[in-house]
């Protein structure tokens, strides 16, 4: 069969355009990345941080040029089933990717399912090691539970801040029960006294009785790896019994500050373990808290630096893997966890210098905040 030269040339012209078009298609096509997390109900100040510092990451990293950024951002309500909802939601919008979720409960959840299904998370602020064990496509960017624990003891040692010691803690939260249990160990090994152990559950709303027991027991600090909920009634009931130690608290604590009602003044000298200070002077802190300001109105907490540091994870990952939007979310899954296990993968974030490893922990250094006058301040002493 003979084929006319003209009707050749004109196959080989749409081959070529249809190429080029697809092509452009895909430098066009926004890497879609999820973002789940309670944006309503009492958890609503860590999603809402996440949300609005993953934003600025975007809103950042669009304006560079390149590849651009598209967030899909599903409320969970710091509810398991809900989550579930959610990540079904952004993988249909086509997500190929999550940061997320926000907190413990829901992440363990929702990992387990994007594990059989192939889905890479980073989780700005879920911190339970239930979260990233027996999962080897879930990252976290904030400290595991018994980094917290160690970090706090070790900070309460170096610094001397007091030798007699008690503990609030949820006895019904993974996040705080884990984080107690390895304090209670780093302690023993520091010859830190814990003069009292209180313990709650997730309706308690009376604190009368471990804020008197830590009280009579003569603790000079009483660590509260808990929710900054519960945190607020623990110091307004130490206020009403007289009673003024130093508070000493983890990440879940951060957000006091903004809560509806709360008077600040009761969190006066309250020592948070955080890897942010807001009040930095190193450029990239001051760019990212000018930028939070002007979309919040407010200054950024752990949370929002631990969502903008996930993004920016994600998509410096993404371009050195060559993944791009057309890029399957099972296809970019095993392409993200072969770039966060190299030994030559690091980001400089706001929240510090990270690295992870194959359990899906980061490696970053610590620091303290301290509040005064209603302000986080970074501790020197």
């Amino acid at each position: 069969m003979k084929f006319n030269k003209a009707i050749v040339a004109m196959i080989l012209a749409i081959a070529m355009i249809m190429g080029l078009a697809s092509v452009a298609m895909a430098e066009d096509e926004p890497l879609k990345i999820g973002v789940i997390g309670p944006f309503t109900g009492g958890a609503a100040i860590y999603g809402l941080a996440c949300q609005y510092g993953a934003q600025v990451a975007a809103d950042e990293i669009n304006a560079l040029g390149g590849m651009q950024i598209q967030l899909l951002c599903e409320d969970d309500q710091h509810d398991a089933e809900t989550s579930k909802n959610a990540y079904n939601k952004v993988l249909e919008d086509g997500a190929q990717m999550i940061a997320g979720t926000t907190t413990t409960k829901p992440c363990i959840e929702v990992g387990a399912i994007a594990n059989e299904e192939r889905v890479f998370m980073l989780t700005p602020s879920a911190s339970s090691e239930d979260v990233i064990n027996g999962k080897d496509n879930v990252f976290q960017v904030c400290f595991t539970d018994p980094n917290q624990g160690k970090a706090s003891a070790q900070f309460i040692a170096e610094h001397q801040l007091a030798t007699k010691i008690a503990i609030i803690y949820n006895n019904a939260d993974p996040y705080s029960t884990g984080i107690y249990q390895t304090f209670i160990e780093k302690a023993a090994e520091l010859n830190l006294e814990v003069v009292n152990v209180g313990t709650f559950t997730d309706e308690t709303v009376d604190f009368s009785v471990p804020v008197s027991d830590a009280k009579e027991a003569g603790a000079e600090l009483v660590f509260l790896p808990i929710y900054y909920q519960p945190a607020s009634l623990i110091l307004a009931k130490a206020k009403e019994m007289d009673y003024a130690p130093v508070f000493f608290g983890v990440d879940g604590m951060d957000g006091i500050l903004t809560l509806e009602g709360f008077d600040t003044s009761l969190a006066e000298g309250v020592f948070l373990l955080t890897p942010f200070a807001a009040d930095a002077d190193d450029e990239r802190t001051k760019t990212f808290v000018a930028s939070y300001k002007e979309l919040t109105g407010e200054v950024p907490n752990q949370f929002a630096a631990d969502a903008y540091d996930a993004v920016y994870a994600l998509y410096t990952a993404s371009v050195n893997a060559g993944i791009d939007g057309t890029t399957p979310y099972d296809e970019a899954c095993e392409l993200l966890i072969a770039q966060f296990t190299s030994p030559d993968f690091s980001i400089e974030g706001v929240t510090g210098e990270m690295t992870w490893d194959v359990s899906g922990a980061v490696s970053k250094t610590p620091k303290a905040v301290v509040i005064q006058n209603g302000e986080y301040v970074g501790f020197n002493g």
